[in-house]
């Protein structure tokens, strides 16, 4: 796909948006579902299932990456999207974009032998790594853009409203929150 076919479908979207605005608002939906021990299956859209699992020394049988390594591939996934999408717009040229994650998880929070300790990440460290010919200037540009605009960037950065709720033999389960 041509950088030309990534703009014209970006200045698509974004005419549509700009004479429909609601058409702006989008929401995405995921199936997921335990399927033995720890290995986990997940639909999305009209994919494929994806198996998700967790290595052995977590009880997995090592059959797809675990959740947390989902998160570190969203992450670096939609930085490259984004790099992509506004390079095209901007017109700025692309060779490569890569990026390499590391994710810091204590695992005595997972466990819960800490009360201090959170159960997900505690640091997240990205390195993007572009190759392009354009001038150091319009390249900063482009990186302003999208470390202010990627949605999972945005997501794991700050506050996110969850809500949730629990099915037990079809009769909806509350717990109350600890004090």
């Amino acid at each position: 796909m041509s950088q030309e076919h990534v703009k014209a479908a970006m200045e698509k979207a974004i005419a549509g948006i700009n004479s429909n605005p609601g058409s702006a608002k989008l929401v995405f939906r995921a199936e997921t579902e335990l399927v033995d021990n720890v290995k986990c299956s997940a639909r999305v859209r009209n994919f494929p299932t994806m198996t998700i699992d967790e290595p052995p020394e977590l009880a997995g049988s090592d059959a797809g990456p675990n959740p947390v390594e989902l998160v570190l591939v969203a992450l670096g996934t939609c930085q490259e999207i984004m790099y992509s999408a506004y390079a095209a717009v901007l017109g700025v040229p692309l060779e490569s974009v890569k990026c390499n994650l590391r994710g810091y998880l204590d695992l005595r929070g997972l466990f819960a032998m800490d009360p201090n300790v959170p159960s997900g990440y505690q640091k997240i460290v990205y390195e993007t790594v572009l190759e392009s010919p354009a001038d150091t200037e319009t390249l900063k540009k482009l990186i302003e853009m999208v470390e202010t605009h990627c949605p999972v960037l945005d997501t794991v950065q700050r506050p996110v409203e969850v809500s949730g709720s629990v099915m037990v033999n079809g009769r909806a389960i509350t717990v109350e929150a600890a004090e």
